[in-house]
């Protein structure tokens, strides 16, 4: 199970969506405050919540697990390939709220001009899981074309 190199891809996916749920995924510069985008809220350095990000939490987290059930059904890899794809589709739906809310947080904060807005390594980190997991994906198929093969020969 673990010797196998999807085995690896999908624990690297996993790690990586693990870590941009506790960090910060964008920082915006406000009349001398800074609002920081994370995965569960859009807060000030007071930790006061200006706008609930829970969504976005919601499908990291699901996404942080999905691979973890993707290794422990290494018997069924026709589920492991399916289930690969379910995992992109839940990647490109981070992406897409990460794009949403960081687009999104500068008309969130009545009052706020906003000076200066960067994205942080946690906006990078669901993109190099999306290639991790179609790498694992295709790793997973050569696994299944080489088991079919070999029940050909018997």
């Amino acid at each position: 199970m673990i010797q196998r190199i999807q085995t690896l891809y999908l624990l690297a996916a996993a790690a990586l969506l693990a870590v941009t749920i506790f960090t910060p995924i964008a920082v915006f510069a406000a009349n001398g405050t800074e609002l920081t985008l994370s995965a569960f809220s859009f807060a000030d350095a007071a930790n006061e919540s200006v706008q609930s990000t829970l969504w976005l939490g919601i499908v990291l987290v699901l996404s942080a697990l999905l691979p973890l059930l993707i290794i422990f059904l290494f018997k069924h890899r026709q589920l492991q390939i399916r289930l690969c794809g379910v995992e992109l589709v839940l990647l490109l739906g981070d992406v897409a709220f990460i794009v949403i809310y960081y687009m999104l947080s500068a008309r969130a904060v009545e009052g706020f001009e906003f000076a200066a807005s960067s994205l942080r390594l946690g906006a990078v980190m669901p993109l190099v899981a999306i290639v991790l997991v179609a790498m694992a994906m295709r790793a997973i198929f050569r696994d299944e074309l080489l088991v079919r093969s070999l029940d050909r020969i018997r």
